[in-house]
C-alpha cells in the first residue's frame, strides 16, 4: 500500500518506528505558515479581486514588504539602465574626439565627492601627467596641469589664500586663471577643460595658454 494512503497512526507507531517516541516522518505534516506573514484584506475577499489602489497602497506588514522590495528593484534597475547609457555615451564622446586628434574623456570625480576649498589629484591625458582639480566654491571647479612652467616643479594650491605656490623657486600663480603673478614663471598653468555631466566631473580636453 502507497506509504500516504497508510493510516496516520499507522505510519508513526510502525515497527521500523519502534522506541522512537514523538517522532514522525518529515512529510508527515504541512508546514504553518505564520499569521503576521499573511495578507488579510479588512473585507474577507481574496487579493486577486482587490482594487489595484490596495496593492499600491497595504494595510500589512507582508503586503507592505512587498511593494518596498519592489520599488527597490525598480530603483536598482533605473540606475543599472542610467549607468549603461553613461558608459555608452563615453564611448561614444571618445570614439569622436579620437577621429579628430583629441584627447579622450576621463572621468575624475563625483561632485559629491569633493568638498569645497579641497584638491583632488588625477592624471589627464596620459598617467604621466599630473594634474589638480580643485573646488574653490560650490559652483566653480578649476583643473590644472601641476607642473610648474619654470622647471615643472609641482606646485601646491593654497586655496584659502586664493593662490598656487611652486616650492622650488618662489613662483605663484593665480588660483582662478592660473596665469603667473610673481617669482620667474612666464607662462600659465596648463588648464584642463572639464565637463560636469550629472553629478560626474570629466577632463575634456587641455589647453595650453602663452599669457
Amino acid at each position: 500500500m502507497d506509504e500516504y494512503r497508510t493510516p496516520i497512526d499507522a505510519r508513526i507507531d510502525s515497527p521500523a518506528r519502534e522506541g522512537l517516541t514523538g517522532t514522525a516522518p518529515a512529510s508527515l505534516y504541512l508546514p504553518l505558515r505564520d499569521p503576521e506573514q499573511v495578507t488579510k484584506p479588512p473585507d474577507g475577499r481574496p487579493m486577486d479581486v482587490q482594487p489595484v489602489w490596495r496593492t499600491d497602497f497595504p494595510i500589512d506588514w507582508p503586503q507592505d514588504a512587498y511593494v518596498e522590495r519592489r520599488d527597490f528593484m525598480k530603483f536598482m534597475v533605473l540606475t543599472s539602465a542610467a549607468f549603461v547609457v553613461g558608459q555608452f555615451w563615453i564611448a561614444g564622446q571618445n570614439w569622436w574626439r579620437r577621429r579628430r586628434g583629441a584627447p579622450e574623456m576621463l572621468r575624475v570625480a563625483s561632485l559629491s565627492e569633493i568638498a569645497v576649498g579641497s584638491v583632488r589629484a588625477f592624471t589627464y591625458p596620459t598617467v604621466h601627467d599630473p594634474c589638480l582639480l580643485i573646488r574653490p566654491a560650490p559652483d566653480v571647479l578649476l583643473a590644472y596641469n601641476q607642473k610648474c612652467t619654470h622647471l615643472s616643479c609641482a606646485v601646491v594650491p593654497r586655496v584659502d589664500e586664493g593662490l598656487i605656490r611652486c616650492p622650488c623657486h618662489d613662483g605663484v600663480f593665480d588660483l582662478t586663471s592660473g596665469r603667473p603673478i610673481a617669482g620667474p614663471p612666464r607662462r600659465p598653468l596648463v588648464r584642463i577643460l572639464l565637463h560636469v555631466r550629472g553629478d560626474e566631473v570629466y577632463a575634456t580636453g587641455v589647453e595650453e595658454r602663452t599669457t
